[in-house]
């Protein structure tokens, strides 16, 4: 009942801040590397962080410090979608924010400091991947909710580590997002506030699994957005470009834009190969060595991706 009772909650929400954003002009205009063509109103993603909210106020004994954290990177990403910041300022406030989850979950008490440093260029390194493959319809949601449900399957066949509230609520906001998104034409887009605030809910969860495990092979849960982040950055930079500047070489966005694939087919085909490949992380978690594991999953997945430049190359032929 208090799930159905979030559902309509964080409906209300998101149709008030449709009228705020549509009376403010809170819009996504295409540029060179977005994968629509029509003006959308932005920030939709904003619903993760009223879940985040829904679910402190209903736990007020616990998870402070987590939503002082993922408020302070909503709210900054949430301006800069309004407003274009100054990056530093932007890494400035997400290195505070991820220091407050690390501290909340022990990290920097208990690790080493060569460990700490690896685990904030992580935290970075998923914040940024997640943001920028956020392009197409229906991507973060369905990626987001595969990776939530990982996480439930872990909570209750491998180890108990999380409320299951706390591994619910972000589902929940992604179905009622994804009703909005996942459409021919969005009715509104993520924004940088909500593949960040995402990408922060899972870094939380990610690094709390992999302390109690003691294990890395949990990353697996986003191998299908780090292999094309990955490869992608590695394209770029063998053709010499800018790593920061926009573009569009993703294999999602190869499919979206040259192969013309509809955007809801090229995402839910990110989410069912997420899908499989987290379900073989958790089938082979007890049964095999976890750097042979990563091994047996990621090497298709490269392989998969190297279809782009096959793709690229008919389509140079084909101009």
């Amino acid at each position: 009942m208090i799930y159905i009772a979030v559902v309509c909650i964080l409906t209300v929400l998101i149709l008030i801040y449709f009228k705020i954003a549509d009376k403010y002009n809170i819009v996504d205009k295409p540029n060179e590397r977005s994968s629509h063509t029509a003006i959308t109103l932005r920030g939709g993603g904003i619903i993760f962080w009223f879940a985040a909210l829904i679910y402190f106020a209903l736990h007020l004994n616990t998870g402070y410090l987590f939503f002082t954290g993922i408020t302070m990177v909503s709210f900054i990403s949430f301006y800069d979608d309004i407003k274009s910041l100054p990056n530093k300022l932007r890494a400035l406030v997400q290195f505070i924010a991820i220091s407050i989850s690390f501290y909340d979950l022990g990290l920097l008490q208990s690790q080493p400091w060569w460990l700490i440093l690896i685990a904030y260029i992580f935290a970075v390194g998923i914040i940024n991947a997640y943001n920028f493959m956020d392009g197409i319809n229906g991507i973060t949601g369905i990626y987001s909710i595969v990776v939530m449900l990982s996480f439930i399957a872990v909570n209750k066949y491998v180890i108990e580590f999380e409320d299951y509230d706390f591994l619910i609520f972000p589902i929940l906001a992604c179905v009622v997002f994804l009703f909005f998104n996942y459409r021919k034409k969005a009715k509104c887009f993520a924004g940088d506030i909500g593949s960040i605030s995402m990408a922060f809910w899972i870094i939380y969860l990610m690094i709390k699994l992999m302390l109690i495990t003691n294990s890395i092979i949990w990353l697996l849960f986003l191998v299908v957005y780090g292999v094309d982040s990955v490869c992608t950055i590695l394209h770029r930079l063998y053709l010499k470009q800018n790593i920061f500047k926009p573009h569009r070489l993703h294999f999602y966005q190869i499919l979206s834009n040259e192969q013309k694939i509809d955007h809801r087919v090229v995402s839910l085909c990110y989410g069912i190969v997420q899908g499989i490949a987290s379900l073989a992380t958790i089938y082979l978690y007890e049964t095999m060595n976890e750097y042979l594991i990563m091994l047996v999953i990621i090497t298709p997945l490269v392989l998969i991706y190297l279809i782009k430049f096959k793709l690229i190359k008919n389509g140079t032929k084909n101009n």
